[in-house]
């Protein structure tokens, strides 16, 4: 008993001495060391509005790191690092297609610098320039409606001015936020007079584009009042409502309660709705569900919508008219189970926007049948849906 009482203190002592010993290791720096030799053998390959850098490695056990330096805009200047374990470094946030010029060097653990090696970067065009190339700006309904293509994915912001004044006197009136490939979305809440819009684009790193100028006359639209809608139940609408979430929920002003159909329910699934008096409908906007059907879930991810003002009683599609087809879209891009504050409050506190490109008949029923949702299960949810346009007396 006492052997082991004598083994278990020494086994202390001997872990407690080997831990001393490893906490008071230190790692040595030579500050009098050289500098490590500069990087050889430099390649580059160029990409739009970045550039990618490969070469070979000095051979010195003193070697931290690489580094470039370089001049992304006149008088702003950018660095770029990679370790000594890897041979490639990439340059990114160039805004234009001019040749830059780029230093590199090799850094030691002592931060004493080889000499540089020079060379000259020209970057292919960047999503800065060709989003804004794509760009269309044009007169809608209470506003204008801008369309692009972002190619590349890239993270961008699309600023839309107005001259407040008539005499260029610009004022910042939204700017939308994306990484999406394409996509239309319109600003709103204009008069009908003439005015000067003008849209660009800037990037994560500030570099911006030129500047796209219209003068365009917003459409006059009005929110269609919601007191004399109702629900038309008729044989052939396929939807079965899930307990508590009634379809008049659809118009009762309030984007946190929703209406759902049950999972029992199978796609395509349409309702009908009498809006009690015709209106002449320039668009529609729909919010999601806040929180489990965001973008995901049962959301409306494709849909049509119909019109008519004599709908058969059987539920037949006699007498409908087609007036518009749309697909969900996410202003960030990011794949399913990612969203943005940018998302939400495009899809769910301001509504997803859908605008008709026609000018429609004057009609009294819609309906809006669903053809897809994100995850396809038969369930329908939405929160709330707004009708704009105009009403005839």
């Amino acid at each position: 008993m006492k052997q082991l009482h004598y083994m278990i203190i020494f086994l202390f002592l001997f872990v407690a001495g080997w831990s001393c010993k490893k906490e008071s290791r230190i790692n040595y720096t030579d500050g009098n060391a050289p500098a490590p030799a500069p990087v050889t053998n430099v390649k580059v390959t160029v990409s739009p509005g970045a550039a990618i850098l490969t070469y070979k490695l000095p051979s010195d056990p003193q070697l931290s790191y690489v580094k470039a330096v370089y001049e992304m805009q006149p008088g702003v200047f950018r660095e770029a690092k990679a370790s000594y374990y890897t041979d490639t470094l990439h340059l990114i946030g160039f805004g234009d297609t001019l040749v830059h010029r780029v230093q590199l060097f090799s850094v030691g653990k002592n931060e004493k610098a080889s000499a540089p090696v020079e060379l000259l970067v020209k970057p292919l065009r960047p999503p800065v320039l060709s989003t804004f190339s794509s760009i269309t700006m044009n007169a809608t309904f209470g506003g204008v409606q801008i369309s692009f293509q972002n190619d590349a994915k890239d993270n961008l912001a699309i600023a839309l001015m107005l001259d407040s004044t008539g005499q260029n006197t610009w004022t910042t009136v939204n700017t939308f936020y994306t990484g999406a490939p394409l996509g239309t979305y319109s600003v709103r809440g204009f008069d009908t007079t003439v005015k000067k819009f003008a849209v660009f684009v800037r990037d994560r790193w500030s570099n911006r584009s030129d500047t796209l100028i219209k003068s365009l006359k917003p459409v006059y639209e009005e929110l269609i009042p919601k007191t004399t809608w109702s629900a038309l139940r008729l044989p052939t609408d396929s939807w079965l409502q899930a307990e508590g979430y009634r379809l008049e929920q659809l118009w009762d002003n309030n984007i946190r309660s929703i209406f759902a159909s049950t999972n029992q329910s199978v796609l395509p699934q349409w309702v009908t709705i009498d809006l009690g008096k015709k209106v002449v409908l320039s668009r529609l906007v729909e919010h999601q569900q806040e929180a489990d059907h965001f973008y995901a879930g049962s959301a409306v991810k494709k849909f049509e919508v119909w019109g008519s003002n004599d709908p058969s009683p059987d539920g037949s599609w006699e007498h409908w008219e087609l007036l518009g087809s749309f697909s969900s879209f996410k202003p960030s891009g990011l794949p399913l189970g990612q969203t943005t504050e940018e998302d939400k409050n495009y899809a769910w506190f301001k509504g997803e926007d859908f605008s008709f490109n026609r000018l429609l008949p004057a009609i009294r029923y819609i309906r809006f049948k669903t053809l897809e949702t994100y995850s396809m299960s038969g369930q329908v949810v939405m929160a709330e849906v707004d009708l704009w346009g105009q009403q005839v007396p």
